[in-house]
């Protein structure tokens, strides 16, 4: 027999649990390894020319590292860049089988795989990493979608003050984070492993 102190708790967790029984639905009727926020699966080429689907070939089930750039940037994209390349000589064997790394260029409409093979060539780059360029739209919408943009309009549109920042997923665990591309080695490495 429920006492009056139990039933009182039971009906002020009520509120609590319908959302919670919601969000638990919501979560088993969720397609297993779907995109947070729906990924666009915009067509991309490589560095090497080869198409790919960005959320079906390179994300889906995977620990991914991305940032954007763009080949003839002079301003924070080469430091950006040496330390990814730290990151990447850092972690290893696992990139590109347990961790992924992708560079997005801004410039897609002047990037192409060609430029983005020379720009991996200036920084010694391996394989592992994957330089990507696209539609310009479809790389302005991946753009939007990853977080990589400006609150402020004017900021944003300035090329030379594009973010800086690193987005870490796993997608097959539904967790995304950012870092700042010129944080620590170490710190970003330790993000990273966080998630597997």
């Amino acid at each position: 027999m429920h006492t009056r102190r139990s039933f009182l708790a039971m009906a002020a967790a009520a509120p609590l649990a319908s959302p919670l029984a919601r969000a638990a639905a919501n979560r088993s009727r969720r397609t297993p390894g779907a995109a947070p926020n729906r990924l666009p699966d915009v067509l991309l080429q490589t560095h090497d020319g080869r198409d790919v689907h960005f959320y079906n070939d390179l994300v889906k089930g995977r620990l991914v590292v991305l940032n954007m750039m763009y080949a003839n940037c002079a301003n924070i994209c080469p430091p950006n860049t040496a330390n990814l390349l730290r990151v990447q000589e850092t972690l290893g064997g696992r990139i590109g089988r347990d961790v992924f790394m992708y560079s997005l260029t801004l410039q897609p409409a002047i990037d192409k795989p060609a430029d983005l093979r020379r720009y991996m060539d200036k920084y010694g780059i391996e394989g592992g990493w994957t330089f990507l360029t696209g539609q310009p739209r479809d790389v302005e919408l991946l753009r939007f979608k990853l977080g990589f943009y400006n609150a402020n309009p004017v900021t944003d549109a300035d090329l030379r003050q594009h973010t800086g920042m690193v987005r870490i997923g796993h997608d097959g665990r539904d967790r995304w984070s950012m870092i700042p591309a010129q944080a620590s080695t170490a710190q970003i490495v330790t993000s990273i492993m966080g998630y597997l």
